[in-house]
């Protein structure tokens, strides 16, 4: 199974050959890698990477990832020690998918759209707003959720 960083290389190469963008925020990678895993536990039946997601007070955030870029803002390809190459086709068509829809939008509306779904409020149940936590979002809450967005657009 490819992890969370085969998934951000391949987000952040991505950028660069779509858009000849060499960066992107932490912010919005770490919001289009959760919408990227939660749309693979609808779209593939499966999980993308094995490392959990936490409902931080900005939104998801995957801790392991998150320690790679700790106190950066923006980030490239380059600073990911990761290999596109293990994720398959499928994968690398649900992740572009995932970027066609939430790319175009700003970190901010991404992290404020997070705060609006239920996988995220459910995990930070009992935190106050802009409280610290670290609750993990499970898959099967993401799964329940955007499978059932995804039925309602059927």
């Amino acid at each position: 199974m490819p992890s969370v960083f085969d998934v951000a290389k391949f987000i952040l190469e991505e950028r660069v050959r779509t858009k000849n963008e060499r960066f992107m925020t932490t912010w919005k990678l770490q919001k289009l890698v959760y919408y990227s895993q939660a749309w693979s536990t609808v779209w593939d039946d499966a999980p993308l990477f094995p490392e959990p997601i936490e409902a931080w007070a900005n939104g998801p955030v995957c801790r392991d990832l998150y320690e790679i870029h700790k106190g950066k803002f923006k980030v490239t390809p380059d600073e990911i020690q990761g290999s596109p190459r293990k994720l398959t086709a499928n994968q690398k068509d649900t992740i572009r998918q995932v970027m066609k829809h939430y790319e175009r939008k700003t970190a901010q509306y991404l992290s404020e759209l997070t705060h609006n779904e239920i996988p995220w409020r459910a995990a930070r149940k009992g935190l106050k707003i802009g409280e610290r936590g670290n609750n993990e979002i499970t898959l099967d809450s993401m799964a329940e959720y955007y499978g059932g967005l995804y039925k309602q657009k059927s």
